[in-house]
């Protein structure tokens, strides 16, 4: 089987090409299994984060850090430049501490999908070398850019302007994440293959971003505490996009050794 770049070069010359109904009724399948553990591992863990935060912001600001008023403080149009830097800097840094745990729910997409068994531990597979510097670095890349692009519109009163730019990042990164756990390539690497394979098929790719997004939201229709179980949609999406994109490759790959072979 041919290296991930290899494949990438591949696609860079010829393309793919993938069916948006099939990569669908994957995704469905492979979220159906997983839907229910991983909606309860996130909503302990949210619980267990949000009374973490709390017992920070009152241990560090006191009571008055709950309050409303207090959080306005935090606004963009509030901070300085200075502060802008450290807070974007900032939330790059946790958000990128948190991307080895969507790696382990694109892990537990993959026990489900092999029929392989998977529990809590699985969520925290990539908390590990050579996983886990990698997904910091291409997380807090990404968290960065948005972050920066997110604070210079909405310091000029372009807020909107920001928020699509950043969907716009995120749509061209959708494969970073899988490319590095399941393809094994660097940061950098991930970056720019995920660019080649989005704008080698962009329509399709578009609809299967906006779907999975939407369809993690669906939950909100249930006071809201249902979007926890439909949160991994969008992890069913990109898992299943991503294999149906190299599951293609590597049987154009057989196709091609069974047919030099025949000529030796």
């Amino acid at each position: 089987m041919k290296a991930t770049l290899d494949q990438i070069e591949d696609i860079k010359k010829n393309g793919y090409s993938i069916d948006f109904s099939t990569i669908f009724n994957y995704a469905l399948e492979n979220f159906k299994k997983i839907a229910l553990y991983s909606g309860l591992i996130i909503l302990v863990f949210s619980v267990v984060v949000v009374i973490v935060v709390m017992g920070l912001a009152v241990t560090f600001y006191g009571v008055k850090s709950l309050s409303e008023n207090f959080l306005e403080n935090f606004q963009i149009q509030n901070l300085s430049y200075i502060q802008q830097v450290i807070t974007a800097v900032s939330l790059a840094a946790v958000t990128a501490v948190f991307a080895p745990l969507g790696a382990g729910f694109l892990k537990m997409a993959d026990c489900a999908d092999k029929d392989e068994e998977f529990n809590v531990s699985t969520i925290f597979t990539y908390y590990r070398a050579p996983y886990f510097l990698q997904l910091f670095a291409v997380a807090f890349i990404i968290g960065l850019v948005t972050n920066g692009i997110s604070y210079s519109t909405e310091s000029l009163g372009l807020g909107y302007l920001g928020t699509g730019v950043s969907l716009f990042i995120n749509f061209f990164t959708f494969f970073t994440i899988p490319l590095i756990i399941f393809g094994d390539l660097k940061a950098i690497d991930a970056i720019k293959s995920s660019i080649i394979l989005v704008t080698k098929n962009p329509v399709i790719i578009f609809c299967l971003f906006i779907i999975g997004f939407l369809g993690s939201l669906v939950g909100l229709v249930a006071c809201c505490v249902g979007v926890i179980f439909t949160a991994v949609f969008n992890t069913s999406i990109t898992y299943a996009t991503y294999f149906s994109i190299f599951s293609e490759e590597e049987e154009q790959d057989s196709i091609d050794s069974i047919g030099q072979s025949d000529f030796e």
